[in-house]
């Protein structure tokens, strides 16, 4: 097992996590209940990096990233360093990425509530936080459970995107997919394997934890 692969590749995923989440929740409600002019562009972008090779996606964002363009330049100016090859370059790949399945399982649960009983909360005195706070989030953790779910294992199991921006780094951005595709070049199977075996459980665990979930809702509609 390489550790130190596994260390980044948690890290990435807990950071990515951490930072969609609420990211997902503010546009995946707003998606959910506004009405609004070039709302199915918005919705086509966000599902974008779901249809698109990661290695366009990750060649794109390396062009992005480069101190010629303006994000590039932007960061640079800023802190002095680049953005590619580097665990920030990899993590705001990571964002870009994983947008659809922080957005898309959260906008699904805040499109299943009722909107009268919206509407009977602020008929009760409570405003749009307390709504939000009280009502709404309670009956939504479906959805964000599976929205983390998602984002965490398909940030683990990530590869295209990821070596295109960070490349392979021992301790930087060799993340425990990468570290896959580099053992079997070593033609190391059993230390692939090892690690195979690792991502195949915790995406069999996701997929469990999704399924599982959205069977106990459909029992609860009926």
């Amino acid at each position: 097992m390489d550790w130190a692969a596994l260390s980044v590749s948690l890290r990435l995923a807990a950071l990515t996590c951490l930072i969609l989440l609420p990211l997902g929740i503010w546009l995946g409600r707003t998606l959910a209940y506004a009405r609004f002019r070039g709302k199915g562009l918005c919705e086509a972008l966000v599902a974008l990096p779901l249809v698109l090779p990661p290695t366009v996606l990750g060649f794109y964002l390396l062009l992005s990233f480069s101190r010629d363009a303006p994000v590039g330049a932007f960061w640079a100016e800023l802190t002095g360093s680049g953005l590619n090859f580097t665990f920030t370059g990899i993590l705001l790949a990571s964002l870009v990425a994983n947008i659809p399945f922080a957005v898309q399982p959260i906008q699904r649960a805040f499109e299943s509530i009722p909107r009268n009983l919206r509407e009977a909360a602020w008929c009760s005195g409570l405003g749009p936080w307390q709504t939000l706070w009280c009502i709404e989030l309670p009956l939504v953790w479906p959805g964000l459970l599976s929205a983390f779910a998602l984002t965490f294992a398909h940030t683990l199991g990530e590869f295209g995107v990821i070596l295109m921006v960070g490349g392979s780094i021992d301790g930087e951005t060799r993340t425990l997919a990468i570290a896959i595709y580099d053992r079997m070049q070593a033609f190391d199977e059993q230390g692939a394997a090892l690690m195979s075996a690792s991502l195949l459980a915790v995406s069999f665990i996701t997929l469990g934890i999704v399924y599982g979930l959205a069977g106990r809702r459909r029992g609860a509609r009926g």
